[in-house]
């Protein structure tokens, strides 16, 4: 079977700041007076360069998404998200165009399930000078039961997941509405942190293109399938017409419940 196998510094990774489980540590993100190699700002929102290059042959940068740690994407003002989703845009089209790398992986972790370290909302941008784009995902995985249709974009749930449950994707066709998209992520987001499961505290973002077409998939969080950690076997649950139905009655519905401002 073809893998990216990439090497991982375990020597840097040990010295990682860390205070998702130890919440007492301090937050390197809230220090914005040390931060260093600071790239781009807009307003509370920065982007630097990545100080801790765990992955070997790569470049890794940070996106801090707002000066605190205790909101989240749910909580974002309607402009707030679009101008996050824009400066991430921003600086990965930037960096896929470089002509430097082979590839360059955009995502999100948030909570202690996501696989990231430290609490404050952020995403990160990996660089590879060498990665197979081939074996990075499969479309089907980005295609699903349609929720909403807007500007050239499209939110639905996945109906071939990448792993199993509640995969929710915005599919951005070429010349769609990147406010669409941030608007699209923000429901999708919060949907899964407030109505999919009941103390679902993490999930991921992970961004693909192809062909001129953005993808994003919104990922829940939990301890993940033996199935699929052991043998690559995926699940297909069974309510994913209920999830489509659910999501659209709460945010698209003439009587939606929520309103992002």
């Amino acid at each position: 079977m073809k893998i990216n196998l990439i090497k991982f510094n375990t020597d840097i990774g040990k010295t990682k700041p860390e205070n998702i489980v130890h919440t007492e540590n301090a937050c390197p993100f809230c220090d914005v007076e040390h931060l260093t190699d600071i790239l781009d700002t807009d307003g509370d929102i920065i982007f630097l360069k990545n100080k801790y290059p765990v992955i070997e042959g790569a470049d890794l940068f940070v996106l801090i998404e707002g000066k605190s740690c205790d909101i989240d994407m749910p909580g974002y003002s309607r402009e707030h998200m679009r101008r996050v989703v824009e400066m991430g845009l921003k600086h990965w089209k930037k960096l896929l165009n470089c002509g430097k790398y082979e590839e360059v992986l955009f995502f999100k972790n948030f909570g202690p399930m996501s696989g990231g370290t430290i609490k404050h909302p952020h995403m990160q941008i990996a660089c590879f000078p060498k990665l197979n784009s081939e074996l990075l995902f499969d479309e089907r995985e980005l295609r699903g039961l349609v929720i909403a249709e807007k500007n050239g974009v499209e939110l639905n749930v996945s109906n071939f997941p990448r792993v199993g449950f509640g995969e929710l994707n915005v599919v951005v066709e070429r010349g769609g509405d990147v406010q669409t998209l941030a608007d699209f992520l923000q429901i999708g987001v919060h949907y899964l942190m407030n109505y999919f499961r009941k103390n679902l505290s993490s999930y991921n973002i992970f961004f693909y293109h192809k062909d001129e077409k953005i993808f994003a998939k919104i990922m829940p969080r939990f301890a993940t399938s033996p199935y699929f950690v052991g043998y690559n076997v995926h699940f297909l649950p069974r309510n994913i017409p209920q999830i489509a139905d659910e999501v659209f009655k709460i945010y698209f519905s003439d009587n939606k419940k929520i309103i992002f401002k």
